[in-house]
């Protein structure tokens, strides 16, 4: 038994001596997961890994001397595979960065997972302002958007339309539930009044009964608190009940580029939404989104560009670091300015908050669109520090209040 024991820890310290050394010596390692095939593909899948192995490529395709991989695993939007995919690479794969992790619920428990594992998170896809409060470790950052910047932005701009009384749409899972808590609160603090709430099931399809409510309700405002085809399916059932027609304002409160651009200007024309990049918005945006379009057939949205810029950051802050020690690469990260086409001056906090601007958009009427994808015109820039929850309002316990 004491000769097994024996051989049994030598065999430990083997692996993990060449697990050791396949970290610092073998390829840096970036997996990219994301929902693949269900509902959020369309606002990850694909076009996250475009994003993220086109990082890679203009970096150079290796760094510190070492060649860089592009991971792909889909989630399938189940939290139990999210976590063991990412504890078997962090753990055995060698991976040093996961990326994008659209879904909220996912996007917290990987976070966990990196920072037990001396990983490093980004998150992209997912918006729950959790991500940075309550939910916030050593080793993520939550990069392009959150529910607050989300909230901040539509709720000011619709209150200064005189739109103040509010009724909420809300898909039933984290992410809807982060929207319109931060929404409500901003509507609040702005003199608005929130008149009700339904939560519905994300599967959801026939949405008459809650369309029938909201139509019912005194608020002048409908605020759809959802993402992917939950989105697309409510913005379509309002179409048809005439809810804008009737007098009310249609709010988006997380609308992505593929979302517009499947609803047709038709029946997205006049909603406000905010946005961290659209791809018209200047030469730096155009030149990076007709590559992109060149591999994947539509312009990056703010999830894709963020994936980009991320990677980009977290590779750079690898060759100042010297190592893919996730503490000192995070150090890096937060030292170092993010200034790119996604942002100029953007800051990472100690909460792994990226602050940079935000911008309020209208979607376009059929009439002033001059192409496929020529669908936002901008209301209103946000700058960074206003954008984002403050850190005197932090729920991160890495904050100090």
């Amino acid at each position: 038994m004491r000769r097994f024991t024996t051989l049994s820890i030598a065999a430990a310290l083997m692996l993990s001596a060449a697990h050791g050394a396949l970290a610092q010596d073998g390829p840096v390692r970036i997996g990219v997961l994301t929902d693949m095939s269900g509902q959020f593909s369309h606002e990850a899948g694909e076009g996250s890994v475009t994003a993220v192995r086109m990082a890679v490529e203009d970096f150079g395709g290796e760094v510190l001397g070492r060649k860089i991989d592009v991971l792909v695993s889909d989630h399938q939007n189940r939290p139990e595979l999210a976590v063991s995919t990412a504890q078997e690479w962090y753990e055995s794969g060698g991976v040093n960065l996961i990326a994008n992790l659209i879904n909220s619920g996912i996007a917290l428990a990987v976070a966990g997972v990196a920072a037990n594992h001396n990983g490093i998170a980004i998150v992209n896809g997912s918006g729950s302002s959790r991500i940075t409060g309550d939910g916030c470790t050593p080793h993520s950052i939550h990069y392009a958007y959150d529910t607050y910047a989300l909230a901040v932005g539509t709720a000011r701009e619709l209150s200064k339309q005189g739109h103040e009384n509010w009724f909420f749409l809300t898909a039933d899972y984290a992410f809807g539930h982060a929207l319109e808590a931060d929404a409500s609160a901003i509507v609040t603090s702005l003199g608005g009044t929130v008149e009700g709430a339904i939560r519905y099931p994300i599967e959801t399809t026939d949405h008459s009964s809650f369309m029938l409510q909201a139509m019912g309700s005194p608020a002048d405002v409908v605020a759809i608190a959802g993402s992917g085809t939950t989105f697309i399916n409510a913005v379509k059932s309002a179409g048809e009940f005439g809810l804008t027609s009737s007098g009310k304002t249609l709010a988006g409160l997380l609308v992505w580029l593929t979302d517009t651009h499947a609803l047709g200007l038709e029946a997205a024309q006049g909603m406000i939404l905010t946005n961290g990049f659209y791809w018209d918005r200047d030469d730096e945006t155009r030149e990076f989104s007709a590559r992109f379009a060149e591999r994947i057939g539509r312009p990056p949205h703010m999830g894709d560009a963020g994936d980009y810029s991320s990677t980009l950051h977290y590779l750079k802050a690898v060759e100042a670091a010297g190592t893919t020690d996730a503490d000192a690469v995070m150090a890096k990260m937060r030292e170092m300015p993010v200034n790119d086409f996604f942002a100029k001056g953007g800051i990472i906090r100690e909460d792994g908050r990226m602050v940079h601007d935000m911008y309020v958009y209208q979607v376009k009427t059929p009439e002033e669109s001059t192409g496929e994808w020529d669908v936002y015109k901008l209301v209103n820039v946000i700058p960074g520090e206003e954008a984002f929850r403050p850190l005197s309002e932090s729920t991160c316990p890495l904050v100090n209040n």
